[in-house]
């Protein structure tokens, strides 16, 4: 049997840990990690504190300390889209007008060629590959005019020979 000494010491332990308690813990929220945005919504509300209340200690054995909650991260804000950018000034090689003639002859060549292959496929019944074809060649067509439009004709000349070449391919696949 335990002496009275050793009762009353381990009976004044616990009456000095139950007195004495855990301290009260208010959790706040971490400040923001990136400036705030220009208001433009109204931003979210920030949780309300979270208070840990102390648990009564078991008279034999002291309580492990609480551990606050993982903190929350900050919602990513979201960045304003950037400004459109300027479409990129197109380089071309500088033609004598002899050269730009026959670029600009050539080109219509192509392009008329290209035309009268598609006007061959019309009405009949194409399968898969042939109606890529067709929307390639179109395509093609549509870019060379464009190129026409803005004067760089080695670049309408390259895209009038593409679209010839495939209407040839599309023609010899009918």
């Amino acid at each position: 049997m335990p002496s009275q000494k050793a009762v009353l010491a381990l009976l004044l332990a616990a009456v000095t840990l139950g007195v004495s308690g855990c301290k009260k813990r208010t959790v706040h929220a971490a400040p923001p990690a990136v400036a705030p945005a220009p208001p433009a919504a109204p931003p979210p509300s920030s949780p309300a504190p979270v208070e840990t209340k102390p648990e009564a200690p078991p008279e034999s054995a002291p309580a492990p300390a609480p551990t606050p909650p993982p903190a929350k991260p900050a919602p990513a804000k979201s960045r304003p889209p950037d400004p459109p950018k300027p479409a990129a000034p197109q380089i071309s090689p500088r033609l004598s007008p002899e050269e730009q003639a026959i670029a600009e002859r050539r080109s219509n060549e192509d392009i008329y060629a290209a035309e009268r292959n598609l006007q061959a496929a019309y009405g009949k019944q194409l399968n898969t590959s042939q109606h890529d074809l067709v929307e390639k060649i179109r395509g093609f067509l549509g870019q060379a005019r464009e190129a026409m439009r803005a004067g760089d004709w080695v670049r309408a000349r390259n895209l009038a020979q593409k679209a010839q070449v495939l209407s040839v391919e599309l023609v010899k696949s009918l």
